[in-house]
């Protein structure tokens, strides 16, 4: 068993384990199954919801806002900012229009989607301002190195809650510096395609060993990222998908299963450039 909550450096309590919506809101045709994806999901108690303002320029926000109505209290929900909207004002301003799309007043985590031109003081500066205005509860980043984490201790005042990057069994880069250093912080890592875009499952020595212990790959793979500590959110639009995702929550993973997941994708032998899609 897994835990199902992480608290933030602030405070703030985040489940650990949730729902990505990179690609949702792209297609009127999808719009009703992915909206019955996400309010499954949080039926199911994955109550965390991923998304951006990038995704689908902001189409992924407003079927966001159709999964959570009515029970925007049971759900924690994080977006982005575009680093292009990035300044102390855009950010601001980033921020109501994502909240207007999203039919609510408050983010529960807001983060810089990748690093920009504009300096980190100026997003912090405005991420803070949010904060105390109650707009957002907690902000971080996304698709941070280890370099630009250090320089975001050095303007954030401590405040940093988390950085969402891609990790997975597939890049596993991050366990090399970043990881060990966000978890001396105490700032959790978000995982982003934790499947891989589903690449991870067509691996035959992972479907093996998956079948072996009676569970699905892509419940191994995840189950994996939370034996991590991080933070998975997987994305999905298929409501048998998201019903065995949920069950990755319940899996216990030996240490003889691990130790053959680090044969089957060895960890980094130094340091590798951030992984990103």
């Amino acid at each position: 068993m897994h835990q199902h909550e992480i608290t933030l450096p602030n405070g703030v309590v985040m489940p650990t384990l949730g729902l990505g919506t990179w690609f949702m809101g792209e297609s009127s045709m999808a719009r009703k199954e992915e909206i019955e994806a996400l309010s499954h999901g949080i039926a199911l108690g994955m109550t965390l919801i991923d998304t951006a303002e990038m995704y689908a320029n902001g189409g992924a926000e407003e079927v966001v806002a159709e999964a959570i109505a009515g029970k925007r209290s049971e759900v924690f929900l994080a977006s982005k900012v575009l680093p292009s909207n990035a300044s102390r004002q855009g950010t601001i301003a980033a921020c109501e229009r994502s909240l207007k799309r999203l039919k609510t007043d408050h983010l529960d985590l807001y983060l810089l989607h990748w690093r920009g031109s504009y300096p980190l003081e100026e997003t912090f500066e405005a991420f803070r301002e949010l904060e105390k205005a109650g707009k957002i509860r907690a902000f971080g980043v996304s698709n941070f190195d280890l370099a630009d984490m250090e320089e975001a201790a050095r303007v954030d005042e401590g405040q940093n809650s988390a950085n969402q990057v891609l990790y997975n069994l597939a890049s596993r880069g991050i366990e090399w510096d970043l990881l060990p250093w966000q978890r001396e912080k105490n700032i959790p890592v978000m995982a982003y395609s934790p499947l891989y875009q589903t690449r991870l499952l067509r691996n035959q020595e992972l479907q093996r060993l998956a079948t072996a212990l009676s569970i699905t790959p892509a419940q191994l793979a995840l189950s994996w990222l939370l034996h991590q500590g991080v933070v998975p959110i997987p994305k999905s639009s298929n409501i048998a998908r998201i019903e065995g995702n949920r069950k990755a929550w319940d899996i216990t993973l030996s240490p003889e299963t691990l130790a053959k997941l680090d044969v089957i994708f060895p960890p980094p032998t130094r340091k590798m450039p951030l992984d990103i899609l």
